[in-house]
């Protein structure tokens, strides 16, 4: 009803006065409370002491006539702690604080107080408050936080190995505030349950606790406990090992197959694990009584010599405070050894041989290169020992491959100069030009070269040649070198005609 009035009767002019005219008065009385300065929060620890300040500021002609601090506890009513009067001077009233506050200075424009022998429960709020004239009373509230530091620890639990989660390990903080805060780090999986208990005095005890399926592989692994808490530089952490207790396990090693009659000094071990440690392990032949030649020794079987008592079975039988379990193994007596290479024989062995054949292949491959090297020097892959003699003047493309070729004329050339031991070389830029024209057969017309290899041309020049170059020796001539040549070279080579090196002969 009053929103549905409000909407329809506008505000007077009469009532916005008065409204502008009480925010002044809000204002101005702010303003005057700032003249009482304060610290707005103080923090102390239980048995410690505490300084509470309390200043009048800018007084001008305000006058203080007494000036009183005020204790105001979460939860409960005000009590005046301490009062000071310029002219009766200090006093204390009865309350919680008595004997435990007095005065700094003990003046009316700084009222500052202590407190000492703190204790949680004195937290709350505490007020300086002036009685003034003519303003009337002024003040100023400081809040009081009381902090306490935890108290850590944190210790594993004893189980047993089981198929449900239980606690494994717990962490506290005790007697904290504010109330601390656990987290858990591991790598077993577990899940954390988390408490916190609030005590008369204001503080906060805080429990977690850890929980997994424990195994027998879970014992030994590390969790870790954090606690962080306001009053501490830096979380506060705790690594524990799991203790998973659980019955023994039982194997026995050494037999290898190989016991022969005669051989000595044959070992076989009992290995057990457990939680607690196994205390008993007892050695037994399930053929009888334990033959003559054996030795126990703790976990050891020692067989002196070994015989023909000795093929049976042997039991090993350990016992801790959960339980216990056996193991056994059946040796079984030949007539004579088995020759086997050890594994370290067996290892250097490999590792000779490896060596061998990696200093083999590296020979191998030195023999492969130098007989590459040297074939390819009788192949004549280098470069030629002898320089083979300039092109000589030879007729037109055009006229050889006019001329006949026959089967004897080839069979001649090549049974006295094999085409293998020809060798070829021009001298200068080669001479050829495709697009001139045969000078002794123009009306044919074709490239200089007659477009065909050089193997062609040469034998078709052959088969030219008088009948009288395989009866008559050319004259011989020197080059450069000394060399003895059959024939000599060509004076000019035309550009436009044919040409081809003589045989030589090597």
């Amino acid at each position: 009803m009053a929103r549905e009035y409000a909407k329809h009767c506008p505000a007077s002019p009469m009532k916005n006065s008065l409204l502008v005219t009480a925010a002044i008065l809000l204002i101005i009385q702010a303003a005057s409370c700032q003249r009482v300065r304060v610290e707005t929060e103080v923090e102390a620890y239980p048995t410690e002491s505490v300084d509470l300040r309390c200043q009048f500021v800018d007084g001008g002609n305000t006058k203080l006539t007494q000036v009183s601090w005020i204790w105001e506890p979460t939860e409960g009513q005000r009590d005046n702690i301490a009062v000071f009067h310029p002219t009766y001077g200090e006093s204390f009233p009865e309350s919680p604080f008595s004997g435990r506050v007095r005065f700094i200075k003990g003046t009316l424009t700084s009222p500052s107080i202590t407190i000492t022998s703190l204790k949680m429960a004195d937290a709350g709020r505490y007020t300086c408050e002036y009685a003034t004239y003519p303003s009337g009373n002024e003040q100023g509230t400081t809040n009081l936080v009381m902090l306490a530091k935890p108290k850590n620890s944190a210790s594993p639990v004893v189980v047993q190995a089981s198929g449900e989660p239980v606690v494994v390990a717990q962490c506290e903080a005790a007697d904290s505030k504010p109330a601390a805060t656990i987290k858990w780090m591991g790598a077993v999986g577990g899940t954390e349950n988390t408490t916190s208990v609030k005590g008369p005095d204001g503080t906060v005890t805080v429990r977690s606790e850890y929980l997994i399926v424990p195994t027998p592989e879970d014992n030994g692994k590390e969790v870790t406990c954090i606690i962080s808490q306001r009053t501490q530089d830096k979380p506060q952490t705790f690594p524990m090992k799991l203790a998973v207790e659980y019955p023994p396990t039982v194997s026995i090693v050494g037999y290898d197959n190989n016991w022969y009659i005669g051989r000595t000094d044959a070992v076989l071990i009992c290995q057990a694990t457990g939680n607690p440690a196994p205390t008993t392990v007892t050695w037994t032949v399930m053929s009888g009584p334990m033959p003559d030649t054996v030795q126990i020794n703790a976990n050891k079987l020692i067989v002196r010599k070994v015989d023909e008592a000795v093929n049976t079975t042997f039991v090993c039988e350990v016992k801790n405070r959960l339980g216990v379990s056996k193991h056994q193994v059946t040796t079984a007596v030949i007539e004579q050894r088995k020759i086997t290479a050890g594994p370290s024989t067996a290892g250097i062995i490999g590792g000779i041989i490896g060596v061998v054949l990696f200093l083999l292949a590296i020979v191998g491959a030195v023999i492969i290169l130098v007989r590459k090297r040297k074939q390819n020097a009788v192949n004549g892959d280098g470069p030629p020992k002898h320089k083979p003699p300039p092109p000589v003047k030879a007729g037109s493309s055009t006229e050889m491959l006019n001329k006949p070729v026959t089967d004897s004329v080839l069979t001649e050339l090549t049974e006295t100069q094999p085409f293998s031991n020809v060798y070829y070389e021009t001298s200068g830029e080669p001479v050829t030009d495709l697009d001139a024209c045969d000078d002794d057969n123009t009306v044919g017309g074709g490239a200089a070269n007659g477009g065909g290899p050089a193997l062609l041309e040469d034998s078709i020049q052959y088969a030219d040649v008088d009948d009288t170059l395989n009866d008559e020796a050319l004259p011989p001539y020197s080059d450069a070198d000394n060399h003895h040549v059959d024939e000599p070279p060509s004076a000019t080579v035309a550009r436009g005609e044919s040409f081809v090196s003589a045989a030589m002969y090597v």
